[in-house]
């Protein structure tokens, strides 16, 4: 088809638009339309952007003219993708896992490589002609190797399930699968005659580049987070900043230290150096604001990002490249029950987890497109078998989230077979899947949150440790801790800051903040939210008007209390004492059981 006379085309190019506005248009307007559409056959909805991929590429009506920058701007997707791994990644809980983490995370990927390319190698012995030779095997058993980062933590956070047992192991062997795609893309060219050489300046390059961003993370950028901490807005570009600025120099590290005049051919790469920026931050007081802020700006790219894959599917060439990829997609599924379970087991996981853990991780990774084309490339393979590869991937792509949803009844069908194999409970609990939850949170801090904060640490202060607050000025965040209340930075009208922050298992949640201090949002609007995140919490919330009570009252609150009321309340006793001729007593009584109003001690005078 001449591209320069399709409709979609014209449409997407037409007027003034610039042909990558008019193709982003198209790719998304193409998404939107497929995601109804399957969301509504309860289809996965990854299949409805591959989808809209394959309608707009060479497969379908070669509607996209400007390819290159589309896969350019997707591509950022995965670099915003790591940046969030490594804010929401809980180091010590991962370091927790130890011996289970390392050791399967150093075998799995050269014993199911091994297990794979020796499945195809037999195959091959058949005469199948796309199995001619060792590389076709090898790299097959590669495809079947390794998981899909951007899948599995995609489903982890949409399951809120980052940062469980089997989520945090997870996260853990992708970042191990990661290290061995970058010791395979050093060997990759020199396959005839392998050197060890870029393999030790990849880790070089890579722990430089950790020391220097967690030196000036903790010197420099935690002031610089504390100077815009009054604009959640200019909070999300300083990380941002960050990110990039990490991720670029990590690609440019070779670069400087050429000027230093090192003769060392050493880089990190831009995804690798956004996830090292991510966990630099991981824990600050802004990392609820920050993911918040940045999660919805990667599913943009993120779904871009599988457009322009749905538009690198080919036509295939022969019914046998479709056969060959189920049975890639299938044994590399089957591979996670056969190599990753066991090993997680045998080093000290229970069984349940262990089956959890190799259920999320059964799907051909994005990493392996680039390995295998870059195969292409060398000539270790043809542009037939990378098809194959890819195939493979939307296979496993569309399977991914039936497995996610039906992970635990697979285990209940395993149970039987894991016991005929030796793989056995062994009759103890599971570890915790997530920290305590909070018993009481405040959203939004002002003289309201103050008072109500000093009479619990007065009257109440066993509750304390068990309070979080959530708030955005960070100036007093550090009083608030030192009276051993959590208090974490963020938009309280963030549903994402929310979630992150446990407020959805809560008992209580007070909005202590009137509408006429609230920023882009009303007590009535995050009642319905709060109501939403935590069906079963108790909401006590605050008004300005007596006219907003039912209001918000219907909006989900159990409670809805107003400033002024409440202080007329509180000062009708003092009036009538006073017209009683017994003010003097009655102060007397409140000062006994309250204290005196000069001697409170809050944190907003």
């Amino acid at each position: 088809m001449d591209v320069s006379y399709s409709p979609l085309c014209a449409l997407g190019a037409g007027g003034s638009v610039s042909p990558l506005v008019g193709d982003l248009g198209l790719c998304l307007v193409a998404a939107g339309v497929l995601a109804i559409a399957f969301v509504k056959l309860r289809i996965p909805a990854i299949a409805a952007l591959l989808g809209a991929g394959v309608v707009l590429g060479p497969a379908g009506l070669e509607a996209v003219q400007d390819r290159a920058s589309i896969d350019t701007i997707a591509n950022l997707g995965l670099t915003l993708l790591l940046f969030v791994i490594g804010l929401e990644v809980n180091l010590k809980a991962l370091l927790a896992s130890g011996k289970t983490l390392v050791v399967t995370g150093i075998v799995q990927v050269p014993l199911t490589l091994a297990v794979g390319c020796a499945a195809f190698l037999v195959v091959g012995m058949t005469g199948w002609a796309l199995l001619t030779g060792f590389y076709p095997a090898l790299y097959l058993g590669v495809a079947c190797a390794f998981s899909s980062t951007l899948l599995v933590v995609k489903y982890l956070q949409e399951h809120l399930r980052l940062d469980t047992v089997a989520g945090r192991l997870a996260v853990g062997l992708l970042i191990f699968q990661d290290i061995w795609a970058i010791i395979f893309l050093a060997l990759q060219p020199s396959f005839a005659d392998p050197s060890i050489t870029p393999i030790v300046m990849t880790f070089l390059g890579t722990g430089v580049l950790a020391l220097l961003a967690t030196v000036i993370a903790r010197v420099l950028l935690s002031r610089a987070f504390h100077i815009v901490a009054r604009s959640p807005e200019l909070v999300v570009t300083l990380a941002l900043g960050w990110c990039f600025g990490v991720g670029l120099f990590g690609a440019n590290l070779g670069t400087f230290v050429h000027r230093l005049g090192l003769d060392f051919e050493v880089s990190v790469s831009m995804e690798m150096g956004a996830l090292i920026a991510g966990a630099t931050i991981a824990t600050s007081p802004y990392a609820y604001e920050v993911v918040s802020r940045v999660v919805h700006l990667r599913d943009f790219f993120v779904t871009l990002f599988f457009v322009g894959l749905g538009m690198s599917i080919p036509i295939p060439d022969s019914a046998d490249v479709i056969a060959l990829s189920a049975i890639v997609a299938a044994l590399a599924v089957a591979l996670r029950f056969i190599v990753f379970l066991p090993i997680l087991y045998v080093t000290g996981l229970d069984r349940r987890n262990s089956v959890s853990v190799s259920t999320k991780l059964a799907q051909v990774s994005e990493f392996c497109l680039v390995i295998v084309y870059l195969g292409s490339q060398l000539g270790h393979i043809s542009g037939t078998q990378v098809s194959v590869v890819i195939f493979a991937f939307v296979i496993t792509a569309l399977l991914t989230p039936i497995l996610f949803a039906t992970s635990d009844r697979l285990y209940q069908r395993l149970r039987p077979i894991l016991d005929a194999v030796g793989i056995r409970s062994r009759g103890v609990k599971p570890e915790a899947e997530s920290t305590e939850a909070p018993r009481l949170v405040l959203l939004g801090f002002h003289r309201i949150g103050s008072a109500l904060l000093a009479d619990l640490e007065r009257l109440h202060p066993d509750l304390l440790p068990h309070t979080l607050i959530i708030d955005t000025n960070s100036a007093i965040h550090d009083e608030i801790r030192r009276r051993d209340a959590q208090v974490v930075y963020g938009d309280i009208a963030s549903t994402e800051v929310l979630r992150h922050a446990g407020v959805g298992d809560a008992e209580v949640v007070v909005l202590t903040v009137p509408d006429e201090l609230l920023k882009g949002t009303t007590n009535e609007q995050l009642v319905r939210q709060v109501r939403q995140l935590a069906p079963r919490a108790v909401i006590i919330a605050s008004c300005t008007k007596v006219s907003q009570v039912a209001a918000v009252r219907a909006a989900g609150a159990d409670h809805v209390f107003r400033a002024p009321t409440e202080v007329a309340l509180g000062i009708l006793p003092a009036i009538y004492a006073a017209l009683n001729a017994s003010l003097p007593s009655y102060l007397e009584a409140l000062e006994e059981a309250h204290g005196t109003l000069d001697r409170r001690k809050e944190v907003i005078d």
